[in-house]
């Protein structure tokens, strides 16, 4: 099993390869001493309790499978948790809240494994839920909100609410209050499109206007991102994904530490 510490390729490194391959009489057998290049292109997108990693196919005819390894950090030491003969992989033993890195080798049939890829991935799975249902605070007030952390709806008013649904004048809108933010994403073509929560451009009115295929990121007060995807709409509810970053301040930035209302100590419990 190959435990290594990720390092960058240098060309020199590869050209001797090449070369010492070159002066080596396999006549017959000329690719034997030739490993393949590392993967390109590795990405990961958090899910929940797992995590999907894809990568460009390796050009040599004679590459037949990758191997996944994963570690605690990008410099450190990295363990082999799978195999595939495809361009993409599941991480399924991933736990949420838990941040994984990732890197991809290519092995020919022979067995000749290449180097680990060089890209900076990591991923930290996160939970999901499918087709909430939340109803127009002025109707239906005690299931208009809905609080992250404790995975339930609550009253729009609760002091832990995180957003909550209103249908008016004809436009449908999702609110959050003066301590937390909101914004629309645009229209996404599936619900893994956004992968980072953006630095900018929160709602000044606290409010965003939905429209089904949107995904909007939620900046709640306790300092967890959040995004939601907006499945269907009727003047009386909304119906939509959402993920809650159980990583406090994940992805990238902090948010102040000052806040109006204590935080819950509701445990966020959800399985796929």
């Amino acid at each position: 099993m190959k435990n290594l510490i990720k390092k960058t390729i240098f060309p020199l490194v590869i050209t001797g390869i090449i070369f010492l391959s070159a002066c080596n009489d396999n006549s017959n057998n000329p690719e034997i001493d030739i490993i393949p290049v590392p993967p390109q292109g590795l990405r990961a997108i958090a899910m929940n309790n797992k995590v999907y990693l894809y990568w460009f196919h390796n050009y040599e005819d004679d590459v037949v499978g990758y191997n996944i390894y994963v570690s605690n950090s990008y410099n450190g030491r990295y363990q082999k948790i799978g195999y595939t003969t495809k361009n993409e992989f599941y991480d399924e033993g991933a736990v949420n809240g838990t941040t994984y890195y990732y890197a991809v080798t290519a092995y020919d049939r022979t067995g000749n494994e290449s180097d680990f890829s060089v890209e900076n991935v990591s991923a930290t799975p996160r939970p999901e839920i499918f087709n909430l249902t939340l109803y127009d605070y002025r109707t239906n007030p005690n299931r208009a909100g809905y609080d992250l952390s404790a995975n339930q709806i609550v009253p729009y008013d609760n002091q832990y609410a995180d957003f909550y649904f209103e249908y008016y004048n004809g436009l449908y809108y999702m609110n959050v209050f003066k301590d937390s933010d909101i914004q629309d994403m645009g229209y996404t073509s599936n619900f893994d499109e956004i992968i980072y929560s953006p630095t900018k451009g929160w709602s000044p009115t606290k409010d965003v206007i939905l429209i089904v295929g949107h995904t909007y990121t939620i900046w709640t007060w306790d300092d967890h991102y959040a995004k939601i995807r907006i499945k269907e709409l009727y003047p009386d509810r909304v119906v939509l994904d959402c993920s809650y970053q159980l990583q406090k301040g994940n992805p990238q930035v902090k948010r102040s530490p000052n806040k109006e209302r204590k935080i819950s100590s509701s445990i966020y419990n959800i399985t796929k």
